[in-house]
C-alpha cells in the first residue's frame, strides 16, 4: 500500500514545537534521522510506508523543530523524545535509527526499555569503536562531509542535484551547529554505552555499509557483541547514507525484521 501524500504537523513536547512527517498505514514505525537533519519524504520512507505508518520527527533543534537551548548531550534529546512519543501516542513501537539517530534511539532504549519492541540501528553512532574513530565532520565543510557519507562521492549530486539550493545548505549548517552542542565531547559516542548496552531488551538488528567512512563498521560490531541476541547485517558497496544509496534493500530488511524475522 502506498503512502500517498505524507502529512506534516507539529506536536508539543517538553515545551517545544516538534515537526513530524508521517505517512502510510499499518503498524507504526518511528524513523530517527541523521545528524544532517530530516531530508524530506525520501524514497526509503515511501518504501516503508507501503506496509507501515511511518513517523519521522525532526529532532529537537533540527529542521523546523524548536531548539532546546539548554540541551548539552544526546541523552537530553532522548529524554525529550519520551515526550514526543507520548504526544504521538506511540507507547510501544518499532524504531529505525539512522547514524546519529541510531544513537538517540539507543539512549531511549537504555532509559525506557518499554518504548520499543524492535530496534534497527543503521550505521549507528553512540558506541566508541574498538579501533579507529568516528569521522570528525567539523574538520571539513558540510558538502565534503556529505560526500564522505556515500560509498561513491558522486552520489551526492545524484541524491540532491548538481546545484544545491541555499535553503538546504542553511539547514545543513544549522544541523551541524546543533550537533556541536550535544555531541562534541566525547565526539559522537557515549562513554557509558559499552557498560549499558546489555540492558537493551528489545530485539535489535544492526545494519552497516561496508564502505561507511563516517561510522566505522567496528561500532556496529561492538553493539552486536554487547546487546544480547543482536544481529548484524553488512551491506557491501554501501556507505553511511544507506537509506539514500539502497532505499529498497534497506526497507526490505527493516520490513522482514519488524515482521519478526532476523
Amino acid at each position: 500500500m502506498s503512502s500517498g501524500n505524507p502529512s506534516e504537523r507539529f506536536v508539543e513536547a517538553a515545551g517545544l514545537k516538534i515537526e513530524v512527517m508521517s505517512g502510510g498505514s499499518g503498524r507504526p514505525v518511528l524513523v530517527m534521522h541523521h545528524d544532517i537533519g530530516n531530508q524530506g519524504w525520501i524514497p526509503f520512507y515511501e518504501e516503508l510506508a507501503r506496509d507501515f505508518t511511518v513517523f519521522v520527527p525532526s529532532h529537537p533543534g533540527y529542521g523546523k523543530s524548536a531548539r532546546p537551548d539548554w540541551a548539552r548531550n544526546v541523552r537530553d534529546i532522548a529524554i525529550v523524545y519520551q515526550s514526543i512519543l507520548g504526544a504521538l501516542g506511540l507507547e510501544r513501537t518499532a524504531v529505525v535509527g539512522l547514524g546519529f539517530g541510531g544513537w538517540i534511539a539507543a539512549e531511549i532504549a537504555l532509559g525506557c526499555p518499554h518504548r520499543f519492541d524492535r530496534i534497527v540501528l543503521v550505521g549507528s553512532a553512540g558506541m566508541q569503536p574498538a579501533s579507529g574513530e568516528i569521522f570528525d565532520q567539523f574538520i571539513v565543510n558540510t558538502i565534503d562531509y556529505l560526500r564522505t557519507g556515500f560509498a561513491n562521492p558522486d552520489d551526492l549530486e545524484k541524491t540532491y542535484g548538481a546545484n544545491i539550493d541555499a535553503a538546504r545548505l542553511e539547514a545543513w549548517e544549522l544541523a551541524r551547529e546543533m550537533t556541536t552542542r550535544i555531541a562534541w565531547k566525547p565526539y559522537m559516542f557515549d562513554q557509558a554505552m559499552p557498560y549499558l548496552a546489555a540492558t537493551i531488551a528489545a530485539p535489535v538488528m544492526l545494519v552497516h555499509g561496508r564502505e561507511d567512512r563516517i561510522v566505522p563498521l567496528g561500532c556496529s560490531e561492538r553493539y552486536a557483541s554487547l546487546i544480547p541476541g543482536a544481529k548484524l547485517k553488512v551491506i557491501d558497496g554501501a556507505g553511511h547514507f544507506i537509506e539514500a544509496e539502497r532505499p529498497t534493500e534497506l526497507a526490505a530488511s527493516v520490513k522482514a525484521f519488524v515482521a519478526g524475522g532476523r
